[in-house]
């Protein structure tokens, strides 16, 4: 992931409840490490399972994926980036005419 596409998606993710003061263990992976694993996943076409080792575990990527996936967040990516697509290319599309 690019620093850029960091910068667009990480507002979009929870704080950990650790950061804001309500206790709990730190979490062991990075978010940017998990969403470049969730990625590779559904780019590559591979099984949970098989996540290179580059990446976290794939038994926590699952979890991070099934908690975001529960809580509404996968669909709130989804949405939110198609919109900021659409505007991109309406963007291109008028300065393209003028």
């Amino acid at each position: 992931m690019t620093d850029p596409e960091w910068a667009a998606v990480r507002p979009l993710l929870p704080v950990p409840g650790w950061l804001r003061g309500r206790g709990g263990r730190p979490e062991a992976y990075c978010h940017r490490a998990v969403l470049d694993a969730i990625r590779y996943l559904v780019d590559n076409g591979i099984k949970w399972r098989a996540m290179p080792a580059d990446f976290p575990p794939w038994d926590r990527v699952y979890a991070f994926f099934r908690r975001w996936r529960d809580h509404g967040l996968i669909r709130e990516f989804h949405d939110r980036l198609r919109a900021k697509a659409a505007g991109w290319r309406a963007a291109t599309r008028s300065r393209a005419q003028a």
